[in-house]
């Protein structure tokens, strides 16, 4: 099964967005501060963060591929 660039970067953003939300809601106390979850958010953000630059790199090799 082969993702398109497009999915790549925004499975990328969204793993992003969530390393940045989960935090927030730790700092006003909504959530529970534990080892778990800051660390999953820690990588969250940095798998998000190399998806979207791999996500970018595809697109930007798939888009010089389809021009003359």
């Amino acid at each position: 099964m082969s993702l398109s660039p497009l999915k790549i970067i925004l499975i990328g953003f969204a793993l992003v967005v969530l390393g940045v939300v989960l935090p927030f809601l730790m700092v006003l106390h909504i959530l529970e501060s534990t080892f778990f979850l800051n660390f999953f958010s820690y990588s969250a953000s940095l798998v998000g963060l190399f998806l979207g630059l791999i996500g970018s790199a595809y697109y930007v090799r798939l888009s010089k591929k389809k021009k003359p």
